[in-house]
This record gives structure tokens, sequence and C-alpha cells, in this order.
């Protein structure tokens, strides 16, 4: 039977975890819940939660037909205006909003405010940066790559602020605040890359280097976890990226003496577990 080595980082984030307390204890007290988005980026999580009564709004035109019942904010965060369109609606409001995403929307807000340009390194689709490019005063600089580091342009008698992604890989933003850096601006980098992130990457990285195969557990939708895939990829080329169990094909650890398991931020204890249980079982009978 192969070794197993599970990350210990493996599962829920702070973030994420508190989110989802919320969730699940206003769907006990309450009748018409609803998130704005899906509340963490896993289909499992998502359809629990509406089998409880819990339904997501995509939208704020959506939201302009319902009169009553509770909005709960993801941990993803959302920009300013929306925050103050969601206040007009008269629906009573849980901010679920992650406290480090909260941290950067109001660094970007006052520094924003006092005249400073604010660079967002991060991925300019995703909910995060969305949300916090909107709580800035002035418009903000997004950068996602070395090409748009290098092609950055900023105002020479203005002062800039660094911010990035919570969930941003942290190798990969460590090149980027260089490149900008070495652009001799005025500028300076603010840490606000969640720490539980980077520990997740490092470990990640960790096992990807000395095993013979490496599975990564989240959704295809998540962020975190397509970063985890894309560095442990780059230490261990059989890296496996499924949502459940019933994604994984055995197939491809046949002869594999040691076998890791990371798993994103959204993804829940259980189905890790269920992976791990199941990776056994089919090589539990190994001489």
């Amino acid at each position: 039977m192969p070794e197993i080595i599970t990350a210990k980082s493996a599962g829920f984030c702070f973030g994420v975890e508190r989110a989802l307390q919320m969730v699940y204890e206003q769907a006990e007290c309450h009748d018409r819940i609803y998130t704005l988005g899906p509340i963490i980026h896993n289909e499992e999580v998502v359809q629990d939660l509406e089998s409880k009564g819990v339904r997501t709004i995509h939208d704020l035109k959506e939201l302009e037909s319902i009169r009553q019942g509770t909005l709960i904010i993801r941990s993803h965060g959302i920009a300013k205006s929306v925050q103050e369109k969601i206040e007009q609606s008269g629906l009573r409001i849980i901010d679920a909003t992650c406290p480090f995403v909260k941290r950067i929307h109001q660094i970007v807000e006052k520094e924003s405010r006092e005249g400073k340009q604010i660079v967002i390194i991060g991925d300019p689709a995703h909910p995060e940066v969305i949300g916090i490019k909107g709580w800035c005063v002035s418009e903000a600089k997004i950068v996602n790559d070395a090409g748009e580091a290098e092609n950055l342009v900023l105002d020479e008698k203005t002062d800039a602020v660094i911010v990035a992604q919570t969930t941003f890989n942290y190798n990969k933003l460590k090149d980027l605040v260089e490149i900008i850096k070495k652009k001799k601006y005025n500028s300076w980098y603010v840490d606000t890359v969640c720490h539980a992130t980077s520990e997740r990457q490092e470990e990640a990285v960790e096992i990807a280097d000395k095993v013979d195969a490496m599975i990564v557990i989240g959704s295809f939708h998540s962020s975190n976890t397509q970063k985890l895939f894309e560095m442990c990829r780059q230490y261990c080329a059989d890296t496996l990226y499924i949502q459940t169990v019933r994604d994984l094909d055995i197939r491809r650890l046949s002869g594999k003496s040691r076998i890791g398991i990371t798993a994103g931020a959204s993804t829940p204890k259980k189905i890790i577990e269920e992976v791990l249980l199941h990776v056994r079982a089919q090589f539990s009978g190994d001489a």
C-alpha cells in the first residue's frame, strides 16, 4: 500500500468557515435566506444550503424582486456601491465578508481618498478583486501577471499603494511586486495575502515535491484551489485536480509509492476524508 500524505492545512479557511457558520445559523432561525452570489465556490455546499432553503441571488436586478428576508454577503466581499444598493433594499443584511478582505477594503478606501494610486495584484474577474476595486475612490490598476506588471504605468508624481488578493499565489506575488518596484515609482506593498493561504500553498508544494502523485481537491471555480493545482503541478507531474471522489481516476495512482492530498479553502472536511478513505480502500490489498 502506498504512503499517503495529507496536508494538515487542507480544507476550510477561517473566512469560509466563519461565513458558512453564519449562513447555517440563519437558516435554522429564519425563512427567506439569500446569499449574494454562491456563499463559497463549492457546489456540494451550495446544494446542501439550497436543501435548507438558502437561495443564491446572482445579481442586483434579481435582488430588486425580493421584498422580505435576510441577505448574506459572502466572504469574498462586495463593492461599496453594491453595499449601498443592498442597504436600500429593506432586507435584513448579514455581512460575512472575511475580515482579511474587509481590511483591504479599508486600506484602499483610505489611501485612495488621500490621493494615493492603488495597484491590486489579483485576478480581475474574481469577485474579491472586483469588490476591492469597488472601494477605491479613484480608478485602481489591476495586475495579474508579469506582462501586466512590466507594462504598468503610474503617475510618477503620485505615491502608489500595492495590495493583493488574499488567495494570490505568494511566490508569483513576490515576483510581481519586485517588477513594479524596479520601475522606480514611489510605491510600497501592504501585505494582504492571507497567511493561511500562504501556509497552505507552502505545505502543498512541500508535499508535492516528495510524492509520485498529488491530489488537489476543490471546485473548478475556486481561485485558490486552481492556484494550488498549478503550484503542485510544477513539482509533481502527476497532479490530479478533482472536485469530489467521483472525479478520481484511481488508475492514475497505480504503481505510485507516495501519494499526496491537499484541498482548497472551500473544500469541506467530509469530501477530503471521502477521497482519503477511497484511496486507502483501493490499495488496501497491495502487498
